[in-house]
């Protein structure tokens, strides 16, 4: 990623952005040149019905864009499974909003640790003067995306976007920096609106209760540490890479990076309620209750997790898949899909840049996962 975002400098920023969040750049691709491609005999359904609903997810006439990895995950088995050429189950590929789900992860392991408060104000310094309204700003709602901070996450030209903006240009260097000085658009805790600059708020607040330094290794260090320690290790997401920006603040929002089978055992963990492949609780079950829960402003969000409900917002399918189903969504057609009622955990790594790619993506998971009872 370091390249990529120096090349921002060297030859534009409206188009080396365009570049990177269209193509999907940024994957650490595998050896092999060889498509992969396996179905378990014991999937649960028909073997020719399911090899049909994957296959135009890779094939055909690219309705759905450029799908590069695919898993179905039944009962934390692995039943079908498959790789566009040039990729693989070592390949670590960017996951974009996929990471403010395994963010809301972490904040909850805090909160489990007494570190920080649900419904506490968030202590950001320049928040901190009499009479700024921002102060009244809770955890809550920087999860819920209702912090009312003014932010836009994306517009036409994309290059003026405040998302694009905090992660590629004039506020790359320190992305909470750029986030925490947004003023209020809306009173906290009034209007549903996704913020990838609420994230980084989130992840610069965990870096600051791990370490009173301000020097960036510190900070990187004390966080990868948390990383490692409470969510890396026991969880088995061997491959889960983490960004940091000049700041040492992980950018938690867009830059994290897992195999696809890592990003399939992460929403194993999602699905079990917390235990990790052992059996063990790694995260407390409460707070994966609370991240599935309906905010008060968008039914269809939760804390940094998408779910299957009526909103104009949804990217899931509600109608065409369970009401119970919940996601980890990214940019451009990234899905982690978790239906607890059937035991299923899909990943879908790849780019659908158009508006109409994704509704046809959509329309496609939603097919190869009916094919499952409940």
């Amino acid at each position: 990623m370091k390249l990529e975002r120096k090349s921002v400098k060297k030859i534009g920023a409206a188009a080396a952005i365009l570049s990177l969040m269209t193509a999907g750049a940024l994957a650490v691709r595998a050896a092999d040149p060889e498509p992969r491609y396996h179905v378990a005999a014991d999937a649960g359904v028909n073997d020719e019905d399911l090899r049909a609903a994957i296959d135009p997810l890779f094939e055909g006439d690219t309705d759905v864009g450029d799908t590069r990895a695919l898993i179905v995950m039944r009962r934390g088995e692995i039943v079908a499974e498959r790789y566009a050429p040039g990729f693989g189950p070592e390949t670590k590929l960017l996951g974009w909003s996929i990471g403010k789900s395994v963010t809301a992860v972490l904040v909850g392991l805090m909160v489990a640790d007494g570190r920080l408060a649900l419904d506490s104000p968030v202590p950001v310094a320049t928040w901190s003067q009499p009479g700024d309204p921002r102060g009244r700003i809770t955890l809550r709602q920087l999860l819920a995306m209702t912090s009312g901070l003014d932010h836009v996450e994306d517009e036409e030209p994309l290059a003026q976007a405040d998302t694009v903006r905090m992660l590629f240009t004039d506020g790359a260097q320190d992305m909470s920096a750029f986030a925490e000085a947004k003023p209020l658009a809306h009173a906290p805790g009034s209007h549903f609106s996704y913020s990838t600059g609420s994230t980084l708020i989130l992840t610069d607040l965990m870096a600051r209760m791990l370490t009173n330094s301000a020097d960036p290794d510190v900070r990187r260090r004390a966080m990868q540490t948390f990383i490692d320690g409470r969510l890396k290790v026991p969880a088995g997401l061997k491959s889960l890479t983490a960004e940091y920006d000049a700041a040492g603040t992980m950018i938690g929002g867009s830059f994290l990076h897992m195999t696809a089978r890592d990003y399939a055992r992460f929403g194993e963990l999602l699905r079990n309620h917390g235990r990790g492949p052992n059996g063990h609780q790694i995260v407390p079950e409460k707070w994966i209750d609370f991240m599935r829960t309906p905010s008060r402003r968008n039914p269809a969000y939760g804390a940094h997790l998408w779910l299957n409900r009526d909103s104009e917002e949804s990217p899931l399918m509600p109608g065409d898949a369970p009401q119970s189903l919940f996601g980890c969504v990214g940019h451009g057609g990234q899905y982690i899909l978790v239906s607890p009622g059937q035991g299923l955990t899909v990943v879908r790594i790849g780019m659908s840049p158009d508006k109409e790619q994704r509704a046809a993506l959509k329309r496609g998971l939603a097919k190869l996962m009916r094919l499952f009872p409940a």
